[in-house]
């Protein structure tokens, strides 16, 4: 690790993006974040080029598979199976797919009738009608930006893999050089459901990959609170990995039950959602990617908890974990119910690999132990500041060392949203970067 880069992290980045970082004195159960937003495929007036950035020679490259299908067969597949084939479709090669003569357009969509976009100068092409989807084969450059569109309404591809925000929304593209977004539809386990991930590709060759939660809130600008923009303050050779969530959230990123509300417990299939990660979304992007050599996971509320969670299942496997205003008091919320919180988890375990950071908002106090459960509670509205702080403590008292293994942020005031956690991402990212 460089020490000098945590330092200088913690003396500089730490005091421009968040102010004076400053240590709490006790702990917390405050809990945890709503569940995240839906994605949404974008809509904009047509003649934009979108963002991504100038062309370049990328240094990360998505693979797809050598062997291409010819038009027919790829007409015939649609028409027997349309959601599989494109499903397919997607893993196998990305849409638009390669064929003789260029790319296959498929779009589902029967009130756009015209792909437009570079190729055209934003004029439109017809789109040829089949059963149940219509499509275009055109010979178009790599990096082409482009929407379907009926000439009034501009609707980016929901099946593209590769696509981009500007100032109208989603923008479709093809096989990119440049920095761009990427996206795997319906990557499950047999344990848990199907989601989409979403894949933060950096121009320059990637050192790092960041896996981070609650991935539908990280890039899209119409998330809760205008999300995160991960795309805006991501270190030049990072590979960000953002996993949705799914309406399991709080099942999914919890590794323990709690009682929360009167309908009993809930939670405790961290276990199960951290070799998800593991067994299923490495594979994915080290086959596509090739996973760079410094990895990492990351996430804020319940995915804070989650990113620690993992760190200490998997032991070896993340050189860095980062929770903003992680819940760490999950476990020992409910009244009368106390199972493992990861404050204890941290205390019992002791000193490990991973380099930790934790933040949290909130009014700095006071905390309390109120149900005399050994968890220091936020007394007054505290975006969890008080179990970070309790967790710091127990950290150092394990031998962690702040500017070495540990950095630790608190941003007085700051509420338990994604502007907030937007607002000052690029600490640990940037602390991420110098591993």
């Amino acid at each position: 690790m460089k020490n000098a880069l945590w330092l200088a992290g913690l003396l500089g980045v730490f005091l421009s993006a968040c102010g004076d970082p400053e240590l709490g004195s006790s702990g917390s159960a405050t809990g945890g974040g709503g569940a995240g937003g839906t994605t949404s495929t974008g809509t904009g007036a047509g003649g934009s080029t979108g963002g991504g950035g100038a062309g370049g020679t990328g240094g990360t490259t998505t693979t797809t598979s050598t062997t291409t299908m010819s038009v027919e067969d790829w007409l015939a597949a649609l028409r027997a199976n349309l959601h599989g084939t494109l499903i397919q479709g997607s893993i196998d090669f990305g849409w638009p797919v390669p064929v003789t003569g260029g790319y296959l357009f498929v779009n589902t969509d029967p009130s756009l009738d015209k792909v437009a976009g570079d190729h055209d100068g934003w004029t439109g092409t017809d789109l040829i009608q089949d059963q149940g989807f219509s499509y275009v084969v055109l010979d178009v450059a790599k990096g082409d930006h482009y929407k379907f569109t009926n000439l009034t309404d501009w609707v980016a591809d929901p099946w593209s893999r590769s696509y981009t925000y500007d100032e109208n929304g989603e923008m479709s593209l093809v096989l990119p050089a440049f920095s761009h977004l990427d996206r795997y539809f319906e990557v499950g386990s047999g344990q848990l459901d199907k989601r989409t991930l979403r894949v933060l590709v950096p121009e320059a060759k990637a050192t790092h990959v960041l896996y981070v939660h609650d991935g539908q809130n990280l890039f899209d600008p119409n998330a809760f609170f205008g999300g995160w923009k991960i795309q805006d303050t991501a270190p030049p050779a990072m590979l960000v990995v953002g996993i949705d969530n799914t309406p399991a959230r709080m099942d999914e990123y919890t590794h323990v039950p709690d009682v929360i509300s009167a309908g009993g417990e809930v939670g405790g299939l961290g276990d199960a959602y951290a070799d998800f990660l593991q067994q299923t979304v490495r594979p994915i992007v080290d086959k596509y990617y090739g996973e760079p050599p410094v990895v990492g996971t990351m996430g804020s509320s319940l995915g804070g908890l989650i990113s620690f969670h993992i760190a200490d299942h998997l032991p070896g496997q993340f050189a860095f974990a980062a929770s903003l205003s992680g819940t760490m008091g999950w476990g020992s919320i409910g009244q009368n119910t106390h199972n493992e919180t990861m404050i204890e988890r941290y205390q019992k375990h002791g000193h490990q690999g991973t380099a930790l950071y934790l933040d949290s908002g909130g009014d700095g106090g006071p905390c309390g132990d109120t149900d005399s459960d050994g968890i220091d509670d936020d007394i007054d509205e505290g975006d969890n500041y008080c179990e970070n702080a309790q967790l710091l403590g127990v950290l150092k008292g394990v031998g962690y060392t702040e500017g070495v293994d540990l950095a630790y942020v608190w941003s007085p005031g700051a509420q338990h949203n994604e502007a907030e956690w937007a607002a000052r991402v690029s600490v640990p990212m940037e602390l991420f970067a110098g591993l």
